[in-house]
């Protein structure tokens, strides 16, 4: 039996990279995956490939930053599926523009994804998690969420606001027994750093600063998403879910 068995799953950000990696696992585990993102495409070929692996999956279109899209995408998904019990508020986009460099329209662009994508996401599925008798919900942010670094401000600003915003769910809805916990990786080898490991010295600038010595993969980060989606972490809320190789311990 696995892990998520009976688990209803949204996972936004899904048409590549981490989401789509965690959304492969969670069906292999017994869920029932939707896949989002505005790449519909990808996440309907994603889903194909799951369920020609024997998993339930379907892809769906979905602008992180719209209250419509949001409130399409899960009453589709209460319709195909029936409930809601797992949310992963997984798309982000990444900036390392410093503060003085920035426009402001980055900024807010940067805030509709990262920060006003998780607000609406969570408001939009309490509800159906509520219905559902409870639920997990799970916000990708960032060891940037954590502590400054020489690049980025406004990336920082909204994966600190995850942090944050991910605490007062927790709290605001611990009687509802739905949970909520942040996830804050290190580097990961994904697209979203690629730029920074593109030569051979930048990858090394990057593990030099990681006290395991190796940049992250995403089955690190999606093995620690799959135990805050399951029922294993039954006692954890408000939590920080640290993987970062121990970056933010030195």
């Amino acid at each position: 039996m696995g892990r998520l068995e009976n688990k209803v799953a949204i996972i936004s950000g899904a048409a590549k990279g981490q989401g789509a990696f965690e959304a492969a696992l969670f069906a292999k585990e017994g869920a029932k995956v939707v896949l989002a993102d505005i790449d519909l495409e990808s996440c309907q070929s994603n889903a194909r490939n799951i369920v020609g692996s024997g998993g339930e999956a379907v892809g769906m279109y979905l602008d992180v930053t719209s209250p419509t899209s949001w409130k399409d995408c899960i009453k589709s998904t209460i319709e195909k599926y029936q409930s809601l019990t797992v949310l992963v508020n997984n798309a982000g986009i990444y900036s390392r523009i410093p503060i003085e460099e920035a426009s402001s329209e980055e900024f807010d662009l940067i805030m509709a994804v990262n920060l006003k994508g998780v607000f609406l996401g969570t408001k939009y599925s309490i509800p159906e998690m509520r219905h559902s008798g409870g639920g997990s919900i799970i916000n990708i942010s960032s060891t940037a969420g954590l502590v400054g670094n020489q690049g980025g401000g406004a990336y920082g600003a909204s994966k600190g606001g995850v942090r944050l915003f991910t605490k007062f769910t927790a709290i605001q809805h611990a009687s509802d027994n739905i949970r909520a916990n942040s996830v804050h990786p290190g580097p990961i080898d994904t697209d979203m750093i690629a730029d920074n490991i593109s030569t051979p010295e930048g990858r090394q600038n990057s593990i030099s600063r990681i006290p395991l010595g190796r940049i992250g993969t995403i089955d690190d980060v999606a093995m620690g998403v799959l135990f805050l989606a399951s029922d294993e972490s039954s006692y954890m809320t408000g939590s920080e879910l640290v993987i970062d190789g121990g970056i933010t311990a030195q």
